[in-house]
């Protein structure tokens, strides 16, 4: 069995006692907010360290989220079906966090393949079946890099009056503006 990269010991900012608003998620991973807020109300990704019902709290999304909002992306971009997505994600969820980096999905465009060995990607490419893979640790490590530019927040704290490239307080606070 392949040995995780990363061991229990993870830095608070990878634990859900952090958290990042969806502007950072969005840079961090290269989506939209749009896709992120969809994907939100569609229960494909729900944030992990806050998820209000209403309006007034932000979503506060984990170090794992970030991780699989990015992965979701590149599934997206290789041709992947939403539905198989969620199969895939659904899996992930079952895995703790250090145990992710261990992780390779592979795809055949059609159906996604979690290995977590090296022998189970070459059974998978033998096969046929493997036409891409992404290996979660690359990814780990490509959200790392883009979190430690960006803010984070602890659940429990107020929010700021002013949060540094809140896009969506930013053009609320312009419509608002322009209508009064």
């Amino acid at each position: 069995m392949q040995e995780a990269l990363f061991t229990h010991d993870l830095p608070e900012e990878m634990t859900e006692s952090v958290g990042y608003r969806g502007p950072a998620v969005c840079r961090a991973a290269g989506v939209t907010y749009r896709q992120l807020d969809y994907w939100a109300r569609t229960g494909l990704l729900q944030p992990s360290v806050r998820n209000p019902s209403g309006s007034g709290h932000q979503r506060l999304y984990s170090f794992r989220d970030i991780l699989v909002v990015k992965v979701i992306k590149r599934l997206l971009d290789t041709g992947v079906s939403l539905q198989q997505i969620r199969v895939a994600v659904g899996a992930l969820r079952s895995h703790g966090v250090s145990e992710l980096a261990g992780i390779t999905l592979m795809s055949d465009g059609a159906s996604v393949y979690e290995c977590t060995s090296d022998d189970q990607v070459i059974d998978l490419v033998r096969g046929g079946q493997g036409v891409f893979g992404i290996a979660l640790g690359t990814v780990w490590r490509e959200v790392e890099g883009s979190l430690s530019e960006l803010p984070g927040e602890r659940p429990d704290a107020e929010a700021p009056a002013e949060h540094p490239g809140d896009e969506l307080r930013e053009r609320r606070a312009r419509r608002t503006s322009a209508a009064g």
